[in-house]
Formats: C-alpha cells, structure tokens, sequence
C-alpha cells in the first residue's frame, strides 16, 4: 500500500484526481500537515512549503504500488534528479488526523520557498486550497470549465 497526502488538484472534486487518482483503487480521509501553503496564481494550483501552520488536505491508501509512478511527472518531479530541476521534492512526513492523532508518514510533495517566491505564491492563511477559491490568474469562474 502506498501513503500519498495532497492539497491541491488531486483532491477529490479537484481538476486532476479523475485522471490520476480516480480509477485507481484507493480509500481516503481527510488529514493535515505541518507546513506553509500557497497559491501559485500563474499556474492555478497551490504549493507546501516546510512550516508550523496546519494545511489541510487528503489522505489517500493506494493499492497499486504504482501510483507514484504516474503522479511524479505531474509534479515535476524525478526521483534521483537535483532538486533545482524538479519544481516539487517527494518527502515522507508525519501526517495527523482532524483530532490531532498521528496517522503515521506518507509520501507528500514539497516546493522550495524561493522556487515559490519565484512564482509570485500568495500565502493561505487558512491552510486549505482549492480550486474554485483559487482561480489560475486572469480566468473567472466562466473561464473554468
């Protein structure tokens, strides 16, 4: 089984969870981390940073050992290659619970500060992301489809 938290497009209801997530069996529960969150408006999708700040996302279990394997390239992320060429780093970190209880360590993807800074990221004060609340810049709700 593999352990995979997100928060941001592969959240279920999010644009990229029917394509990389949807069809593959899994189970999921809402869950946080330790970290900082950000908007990246230019590319419409949000990045973690290390941090104190709860960010909120989704726990899945994945049955196909696989997954990862599918998921890096939409991160841009190889496993191997330098982190200056990667735009996320694939980690192991501690994940909690709503209640606050230790779900144990899952794989989470990662963004540099200064690659965030980079891209004009606009910190989340509420830890939670999603797609609808932020828009990739220049588009309105009629633009998304």
């Amino acid at each position: 089984m593999v352990d995979l938290f997100v928060y941001g497009t592969l959240k279920p209801g999010e644009m990229n969870y029917a394509a990389y997530c949807g069809d593959r069996p899994h189970s999921f529960e809402p869950a946080w981390v330790w970290g900082q969150l950000f908007h990246l408006p230019r590319q419409g999708y949000p990045a973690l940073t290390p941090g104190q700040e709860k960010v909120e996302g989704i726990l899945f279990h994945f049955d196909d050992p696989e997954v990862l394997a599918a998921i890096d390239p939409l991160e841009t992320y190889e496993e191997g290659r330098s982190p200056l060429l990667n735009e996320y780093e694939r980690q192991r970190q501690e994940i909690f619970s709503p209640a606050g209880t230790t779900l144990g360590e899952a794989w989470i993807y990662i963004m540099a500060l200064s690659r965030v800074m980079a891209h004009g990221g606009i910190w989340i004060p509420s830890g939670r992301w999603s797609g609808i609340d932020h828009p990739p810049k220049g588009l309105t709700g009629a633009g998304l489809a």
